[in-house]
């Protein structure tokens, strides 16, 4: 959860989008933020007050600890997040990237979510217009942190031996249409029927699991930009990367494989 802020809140909220994990947080009244009203995609709840203080208290409040990223010495509504979790006697972890690398900053993330068994998460951190490279830097954090918690899932144990190996000779698929239609002919029934019986909650697990099959067998690892553009397209969003492009393509075909290799009862 987040205060829906541009910058390291925003990231935080679409990096749990992305990966299905649920989402919210507080937000003030008629969901105000610097770039306007906050889309309605995101999940949040609006408080009674136009204030930027109460919202960024009541998301400390209703979470199990605060993560902050910010650069350097906190200010503004960063440095009044952490004095709320402190006040509250909250877990609270500040990440200060001039001094920490990303992949460092992942482990200390992971580690003060296992430590601290935290299940609901509040990121906090500066608004866009004043570092305009926050959003991306949290997202690879947050990212590589997911990597790290799911790494040792049971998804990656199912595919491991079960994906089609070899080099590529085929034509890359330049749509989604395509890119279904080529992953359900190349892809074994057993991984089929693990990926259409996944829970929701799961899609990490798959993602990291098939991420290098997924990114070496659609081109994008050969710079397939036509895909990658049409994914950008239906997401509407030219920042889509191509492992943003690789999630997508996943859900959409669990979403098709579901209804074919599910389990169904029989009466």
């Amino acid at each position: 959860m987040s205060g829906g802020q541009t910058g390291a809140d925003r990231s935080a909220l679409d990096v749990a989008i992305k990966y299905n994990l649920d989402h919210g947080g507080w937000v003030p009244k008629g969901r105000k933020a610097e770039d306007g009203v906050l889309p309605s995609k995101y999940a949040m709840d609006e408080m009674e007050t136009a204030g930027y203080p109460e919202r960024t208290r009541q998301n400390v409040t209703d979470s199990q600890g605060t993560l902050i990223i910010s650069y350097g010495p906190l200010t503004g509504g960063s440095k009044l997040t952490l004095g709320y979790a402190r006040a509250m006697g909250k877990p609270s972890c500040y990440i200060d990237l001039i001094a920490t690398e990303a992949f460092e900053a992942a482990l200390i993330a992971q580690s003060f979510v296992l430590e601290n068994q935290i299940r609901v998460l509040n990121v906090a951190g500066p608004r866009l217009s004043n570092f305009p490279g926050i959003y991306q830097d949290v997202k690879i954090i947050l990212e590589t942190m997911l990597f790290l918690l799911y790494s040792d899932s049971h998804a990656d144990d199912f595919f491991k031996d079960c994906l089609p190996t070899g080099p590529v000779h085929e034509a890359f698929p330049l749509s989604m249409e395509d890119a279904l239609a080529l992953l359900k002919e190349d892809l074994p029934l057993k991984t089929k029927t693990g990926i259409a019986r996944a829970r929701t909650q799961d899609i990490p697990g798959l993602y990291f699991s098939l991420l290098y099959y997924l990114r070496r067998r659609l081109g994008f690892d050969s710079q397939n930009s036509i895909l990658l553009e049409q994914c950008r397209q239906l997401l509407n969003d030219d920042a889509v990367t191509i492992e943003d492009a690789v999630m997508e393509i996943l859900k959409q075909l669990k979403k098709s494989l579901e209804d074919q290799y599910r389990l169904r009862v029989v009466k």
